[in-house]
Formats: C-alpha cells, structure tokens, sequence
C-alpha cells in the first residue's frame, strides 16, 4: 500500500509539472561598469550618491573580494566567455594580431559566449554599451549570440559629436550621431540604458527570458557630465584625497567591507599631501572629482530607471542582476603607462562633450580605498571590484555581506546554472574549453565556493590567490611578492623572504597555469594598433 501511494505522489507531481512547467528560468542583467574603483559606490563605502544600486545591495548580497581582470579588454572577455583572457586571444587589448595564441588581439573562434549558449537555450540576448573585444578584426556582437545590440569600441567620450559621422552601431548597421531616433545632445549612459529597456521590453512581449549585457562606459577617463550633475559636487572635495581616503575606510569598516584592522595603504610617493596645495590647485582636483563622481551618480540613476521599469512590469523578483567593475580606477592622464598624480583638467566647460579631462593618480588612489595600485596591476587596487547580486527569487538573503572568492569567469558558470542551459563542447565545428568557473548560486545561500586557485597576467603584471595566499608582481622581471589577504588584505607586508617554500609552490602554480591559458609564450615586444592601448 505505501509503496503504491508513493508511485501515486510520483506521478501526480509529473502530471502537475507538466501542467503548470517548472519555476520560471530568471531572466539575467549583467552591468558592467568601466574604470570605478572598489569604494566609489555608497554601499562600498564612497560619499558618492549610489540610492538606486545601495538600494540592490540592500536588497540582495554584496560580495567583498570578488575580481575582474585588470584590464577592459581581458575582463570584457572572461565575463563574456567563462575563460580567462589568454585563452579567448585577448591576453592585453585589441591590437594588431601578435602572433602567438594568448595574444591575438580579439575574441577568437575557439570560446563561446553566455549569449550564445543562452540564445541556444531560448533566451532573447541583447548588448548594449562598450563591446571592445575585436571589433576591428570583425569580432561583432551580432555574429557572437546577441540578437540585439547598440554598440561602441573603445572609449567613446559620452556625448554625439558634431556631424554625421557614426560612432554606434546599431544591430550591425552604424547610427549616426544626428540620427533622428537619436535624442538631441545624447549621453552614452542614458542611450545604453534606452535601448536595453526597448530590448527587454521585445523579450517580454516575445514571452522569453532575457540576456542583457549592458557594458557602461562610465567613468572611463576622458570623464564627462551633465553640468548640473557636476554642480552638485563642486567643493565637496576640498577636504583632499587624504581626508577622503579616511573617510571612505572608516564607512567600509562600519558597514563590514573590510575588517576592522584593515589599514589604509600609504599615499603614494608622488601624490602631494593636500595641505600642501595652493588653493588654486585645491580648486582643480575638487573640479576633476566632482566630474567623476557626477559620473557615477549619472549611472546609479540609470540603473534605477532598469530597476523601476522592471519592478513596474511585475519581473524584477525574478531577475538575476549582477553588478561589477571591469578593473580599478584609472591612473594614468594619458595613453601611456605612466599615472600623473595630477590628472587632467581642459576645455572652456569641463565635463562637457569637448573637454579632455581624466581622473589621474590621486583621486584612483582614493577611488581603490584601501588598497594599493591601479588599473591594468594585479595587485588589489586593479583587480578587485564591487560585486552586487539581487534576485528576490533566487534567494531570501537580504542586505548580506559575501566573503567568498568570486572572479569573473565565474559569470559564465552561474549563468548556465541558473538558466538551466547547456554549455557546449564544440561551436561552429570547433572543440571549446570547458567553463574555467564556478556556479556563484552556493555563494548566494552563503555556502563555500570550492577552487584550486584564480591567477591574473597583464602586461606582465601578474598574481596567482589560493585560499588568502596571494603571490603578486609588477611586470615581467619584477620580484614575486607574498602577502596573507586573511590579515593583510592591503598588501602592505610582503613574506616572501620569510617563506620562500610558499612563493615556490605558487609561482609553480602560476606557471602551469600561463603555459596551460596561453599567458606565455608572452608576445614579441612592439607597437599595438594606434588607439587600442587606451583603455
């Protein structure tokens, strides 16, 4: 009798599962942001005024030591395949094709992208935003699993130019800048964040799950914004990058970012201490940060009108957005590799569509409070990004805090997951590496993530993490530095010379891993494409 009613309960939860389906697969919104630091969002521990993504964090899980991949071009590629950089062709930035596998220069043919596997498992896929993986080599994102896309190639400026000339394509056609579906005057930011609300709307009215990859290209330097969004900043940085810095650890402390015996890393040698600013001097890096910051809240409001849209279409529960940085702050005033502590400050209107101004080291030191270094360096201050997941449905946490070890290839993975689809072998004839990542999902439940190790190469800058030890250098013949991230999350007290045994165990690891992901052999010494070594 008991075995018959249990065969009875079986079969009536198939006939019910085949009436009313599974649980609907959730639709995914990832937003990437380019060139923000680790505290420049309020819930991060930043003054910048964030209500609309601190409001997500609130909502959801914050993770406190997730990565990217230094560099916009490597992270761009991970995120998008699952790989590390090296093995999709784009170990540094698109450029001319150097020759060897890690280093081609754009997205090669042997990866797939989270677009093609979900569009294969009937999602509608769209992008809008910086696609920057090789569009001069042919590398689109309407022939990579995206059925819709708006997008530029690398740093746009955030406002149409004067005249026709293109700089978005649209669903492969390029839009002029006058188009006349274009609103007059457009802003990067709110023209990315149109047509993925368009976007979204198609797949709701399709009645499928949707894919939306909306690549910002906020705050990336030459910095520009609305004037009265800048206004609201002026002077409320002339407390100086010190002051800030001090600021921004205490706020990560308190809300438990960091630990509480986290120190601040050391100014840098050639940033100036503010006090000893003339008041003119004092005036112009005010005005470069209130342009960045107004950047960044231009942004976070963006991201509230997504999130109100779809709260008012009933699919925000159901929605699984993910939230992060391709790399830290940008240090650098220029092309070049070299950070000018004093950033850049021209035009008659800074901020504005015709001004050049970048951010420069000494308010990226404040933007990586409190860690060390910048953008394309493997040490903290360039590898570590805010992370944000909200998905009411997904789970019941709210407003938590997530240690655990995340990187982006881990994006990959957790997007097949969630939306139960299948991760191929093979694509258009050709065998594909399996997912370098882990499912996030266990995270989300606060459960551990289990993994051997996560490893960064970028022009030689390079860092292997298993468990909270760190190995990390500065260019190729640079010397291996150790750190304990479990008491030394700024890297401020390198072992290596105590223990040479734990710099050989991880350097062997760091190089089975180069030889295995094509970081070595390293490329041929020599000019990139002019233009592609800017972002």
């Amino acid at each position: 009798m008991i075995k018959k009613l249990a065969l009875f309960t079986v079969a009536l939860c198939a006939l019910c599962s085949s009436l009313y389906g599974a649980a609907p697969r959730p639709n995914i919104l990832v937003i990437l942001v380019d060139d923000m630091g680790f505290s420049d969002l309020g819930c991060y521990g930043s003054e910048i005024s964030t209500p609309n993504l601190d409001a997500l964090a609130a909502d959801g899980l914050r993770f406190t030591q997730f990565y990217n991949g230094a560099r916009c071009c490597p992270t761009r590629a991970s995120l998008l395949t699952g790989l590390y950089a090296h093995q999709t062709g784009l170990g540094q930035t698109i450029s001319r094709d150097k020759k060897v596998p890690g280093y081609r220069g754009y997205l090669n043919d042997e990866c797939v992208t989270i677009a093609d596997v979900l569009r294969g498992a009937g999602y509608f896929t769209a992008m809008a935003g910086k696609w920057h993986v090789g569009d001069h080599a042919g590398v689109v994102p309407w022939t990579r699993g995206f059925d819709r896309s708006l997008n530029v190639s690398g740093a746009p400026g955030f406002y149409h130019l004067d005249g026709p000339k293109s700089r978005l394509v649209l669903n492969g056609k390029p839009l002029a800048n006058d188009d006349p579906s274009l609103p007059k005057d457009w802003y990067t930011t709110d023209v990315f964040t149109d047509h993925g609300l368009k976007w979204i709307h198609e797949a709701l009215d399709e009645k499928k799950p949707f894919f939306l990859y909306l690549a910002y290209n906020a705050p990336h330097t030459p910095i520009q914004a609305p004037a009265e969004d800048i206004a609201r900043y002026r002077g409320k940085y002339k407390a100086g990058w010190d002051k800030v810095r001090e600021q921004r650890l205490a706020k990560q402390v308190s809300l438990g970012i960091v630990d509480k015996d986290c120190p601040l890393s050391p100014r840098p040698d050639d940033i100036k201490a503010w006090d000893s600013l003339t008041t003119e001097e004092q005036d112009r890096f005010d005005h470069i940060m209130a342009i960045y910051a107004a950047c960044v809240d231009h942004m976070d409001r963006a991201v509230g009108r997504l999130v109100e849209d779809l709260r008012q279409r009933g699919v925000l529960d159901n929605t699984l957005i993910l939230f992060l940085s391709d790399n830290g702050a940008e240090h650098a005033s220029n092309s070049d590799k070299n950070h000018d502590p004093n950033g850049s400050l021209e035009g008659d209107s800074p901020g504005d569509a015709k001004s050049v101004v970048y951010q420069g080291a000494s308010w990226a030191t404040v933007s990586d409070t409190p860690f060390r270094l910048y953008k394309r360096f493997a040490h903290e201050g360039g590898i570590s990004t805010p992370f944000i997941v909200h998905w009411p449905a997904g789970f019941s946490a709210k407003g938590e805090l997530r240690p655990q070890v995340g990187h982006i290839v881990d994006l990959m993975t957790t997007c097949v997951d969630v939306a139960g689809a299948k991760y191929p072998t093979e694509f258009n004839g050709k065998p594909i590496p399996p997912m370098e990542g882990k499912s996030l999902v266990p995270a989300f439940a606060n459960q551990p993530l289990q993994r051997d190790g996560i490893f960064w190469e970028h022009e030689g800058n390079a860092a292997a993490r298993v468990g909270d030890w760190k190995l990390v250098r500065v260019g190729r013949d640079g010397p291996w530095e150790l750190y304990d991230l479990k008491t030394d999350r700024s890297e401020l007290h390198d072992l290596a010379q105590q223990k040479p045994e734990k710099v050989k165990e991880l350097s062997e690891k760091w190089e089975d891993w180069a030889l295995r992901v094509h970081a070595k052999p390293y490329p041929a010494e020599g000019k990139v494409r002019k233009g592609a070594d800017e972002n």
